[in-house]
């Protein structure tokens, strides 16, 4: 395929795909765990959202993406010390730090690794600035990279934009991501729209599906 025949929209390739879980860790998903943002109550729109929504989504992509043989790469915020000395400025800043002996950092049960699949620590909130995701994905031979996860308008917004920089066809699944507010979200998708193929849980899973029958 080259540049004058494809499109953000191009069918998925067996060999050439990866699902990338962008930050879905507990930290961030039960209420009460993050220390850093103590005025989202339980009921608040993230914790609602994710749990009925963005939550069950991941769910069903993992399971269709293991069951169509792609790759699935999850990528979490955790330092690599427990000081967090070697994080970025930013996360200093903010602060975020997620010590590597602190559980509540791995992903839910639901939404785990299963098997040999990578678990990439990040430092920054782009995790192909503070990772070697790149270098890894171009090992693997993929190049096509399905994007989920949290915040849309933060580190997925990051994942998206810098994958199409560096040359993958992205697909960013709108309703397995999420962010603080609804109008986040979709002010997030509408500014990084031109970088991806934005499409919906159940469009990526009958994709993948065809895919597989196609193989």
């Amino acid at each position: 395929m080259n540049a004058k025949t494809m499109s953000r929209d191009a069918a998925y390739q067996l060999g050439e795909t990866a699902l990338l879980l962008v930050d879905m860790q507990r930290v961030w998903l039960e209420p009460g765990l993050d220390p850093d943002h103590p005025e989202r109550a339980p009921d608040h729109y993230f914790y609602r959202q994710t749990a009925s929504v963005t939550v069950p989504n991941n769910e069903r992509l993992l399971a269709a993406a293991r069951a169509a043989g792609i790759e699935v790469v999850h990528t979490i915020i955790q330092s690599l010390t427990e000081d967090g000395r070697d994080r970025s400025l930013d996360h200093k800043l903010t602060p975020i730090h997620i010590a590597p002996s602190r559980p509540e950092g791995l992903p839910p049960k639901s939404l785990a690794p299963v098997g040999d699949e990578i678990l990439i620590p990040k430092t920054s909130s782009g995790v192909f600035n503070s990772t070697n995701i790149d270098y890894l994905l171009k090992n693997l031979g993929i190049r096509y990279l399905i994007i989920t996860g949290i915040m849309t308008d933060q580190c997925v917004d990051m994942a998206v934009r810098d994958a199409a920089d560096r040359g993958y066809l992205v697909t960013c699944v709108t309703d397995a991501c999420a962010t603080a507010s609804p109008e986040r979200h979709e002010t997030a998708l509408k500014a990084f729209g031109g970088y991806c193929w934005l499409a919906d849980t159940d469009a990526v899973i009958a994709r993948l599906s065809r895919m597989k029958e196609a193989a």
